[in-house]
């Protein structure tokens, strides 16, 4: 329920508004006296009643209102009634807060028109007739609802953009601190876990070649290790995942390729084998590695040429990009952002990445990626 300051409903306080001026037009006009003939008189009150009932709709159909506002004026002047037109700056009000800025000063300027002919029907005398309609409406009054309403539409949108704008920077905000997390997750527990988990495996291991039992604590030792391993991949995966952004996976690859050729760069894709099941964090990571070695050839290396192979093998995708560009072959690659970030995903899903220096020239990027370990 659409609930105003006040506490009411908004159809409440709009049928109080519509009722308050329905009356007070009503008994204005009935003070003020009233045609003789009885056919203009209930007319007139007609129209006086009916002009301030249309205002309930005003928030729904404002224009539609705003006419019918302004026909009931002109009518119950053409009748007789000295009345002045406070449901049409109502509606001139209503219009303008939503925003009918054209459709609003059209209409009140064929009511400044239209208000001295309709008083000349009824009173025959131009003169007179002008100063009625402008009594019955005042050009002040018309130009202050419609300025009032024009302020407060643009304090409303800005209010709107003011509250858009915060919640994208909170939204911003919650991302670097779930990558933040996702970072401090993987800097720190990632290498403890796997230092306990191998001191693990490798007690067992060597148990066992002995001929000696293995302890019951040392298994235990090293199951949790395999189960937190598994676990903080999982809430990594999770930490990192947008979604926001657009797909991205192996079947996107080929478009990465082809924007690479649109750069000047012969990029050629070989996928080998058929491929499987796989999981949405290993396409992911594939993608980003392809997408980032390519950005990489394209803007540091001056290679003309660049391959994309992806190999699907039954328990693991690998994925390797070759370029022919001018790096020394003894140069050691300097670990950017870019190759940070490459190797922080891989890592985290139990694969391995290689990028170095090829020695006929240019650089390779190597991955592979366990898929048997993150389904």
């Amino acid at each position: 329920m659409n609930l105003g300051r006040s506490g009411f409903p908004a159809g409440v306080r709009d049928w109080a508004i519509a009722l308050g001026v329905a009356a007070s037009l009503l008994a204005t006009g009935l003070s003020m006296g009233h045609p003789t003939a009885r056919f203009e008189s209930l007319l007139g009150s007609a129209l006086l009643a009916g002009s301030g009932l249309a205002l309930v709709a005003r928030r729904r159909t404002p224009v539609v209102v705003l006419a019918a506002t302004g026909l009931g004026a002109v009518g119950y002047q053409a009748t007789g009634f000295d009345v002045p037109a406070v449901a049409f700056v109502f509606a001139v009000y209503a219009a303008t807060r939503e925003g009918r800025r054209g459709v609003t000063v059209a209409a009140s300027l064929a009511m400044l028109a239209a208000l001295p002919l309709a008083a000349l029907v009824s009173l025959h005398d131009l003169g007179e007739s002008f100063a009625r309609a402008r009594g019955a409406l005042e050009i002040a009054w018309l130009v202050a609802a419609g300025a009032a309403g024009e302020a407060l539409r643009q304090a409303e949108q800005r209010a709107d953009d003011a509250e858009r704008t915060r919640e994208e920077t909170a939204r911003r905000r919650a991302d670097e601190e779930r990558l933040r997390i996702a970072r401090e997750l993987h800097d720190s527990l990632t290498h403890h876990i796997s230092v306990v988990k191998v001191q693990a495996e490798v007690a067992v291991h060597v148990a066992r070649r002995r001929g000696e039992d293995v302890p019951q604590a040392l298994l235990a030792i090293q199951e949790a290790g395999r189960q937190a391993t598994r676990e903080l991949r999982a809430t990594l995966e999770a930490l990192r995942d947008d979604d926001t952004a657009p797909p991205s996976g192996i079947d996107q690859i080929p478009e990465l390729v082809e924007q690479a050729r649109a750069l000047g760069l012969d990029a050629r894709l070989t996928v080998e084998g058929k491929q499987q099941n796989v999981p949405a964090a290993v396409g992911r990571t594939v993608y980003r590695i392809v997408q980032e070695a390519l950005t990489n050839t394209a803007r540091h290396s001056g290679s003309a040429t660049a391959s994309v192979r992806i190999d699907h093998r039954p328990d693991a995708v690998a994925v390797r990009v070759d370029d022919d560009g001018r790096a020394a072959p003894d140069t050691a690659p300097t670990p950017g952002v870019g190759l940070l970030g490459m190797r922080e995903r891989v890592t985290a899903l139990g694969g391995r990445l290689r990028a170095e220096p090829r020695r006929e020239g240019g650089f390779t990027v190597q991955a592979e990626l366990p898929v048997e370990q993150t389904s």
